[in-house]
């Protein structure tokens, strides 16, 4: 019996695709290798990156939090302290 995974010939790499999540631009990467992934990646270039950075640093994305009033904290009317005073 032969072992398919020997003989098998050796494939050319296939270009991937991926777009910038700044411009949107489709850029193809022709490296099968994923340590030689664009300098830039995963944007198109240097412009794209420092535009999604100056986002980030003047809040326009914002990782998503519980609002106060649902946080684990019990709130001064949930403690016991109050049911205790309220007894007869």
């Amino acid at each position: 019996m032969e072992d398919r995974d020997q003989t098998s010939p050796s494939r050319p790499p296939q270009p991937r695709e991926y777009t910038c999540p700044t411009c949107q631009r489709r850029v193809r990467i022709l490296q099968q290798d994923p340590s030689k992934l664009p300098r830039y990646f995963p944007f198109c270039s240097e412009r794209c990156k420092r535009i999604d950075l100056g986002a980030w640093l003047d809040a326009e994305y914002r990782i998503p939090s519980k609002p106060d009033d649902e946080s684990d904290h019990p709130s001064p009317a949930d403690s016991p302290a109050d049911s205790a005073d309220a007894r007869p």
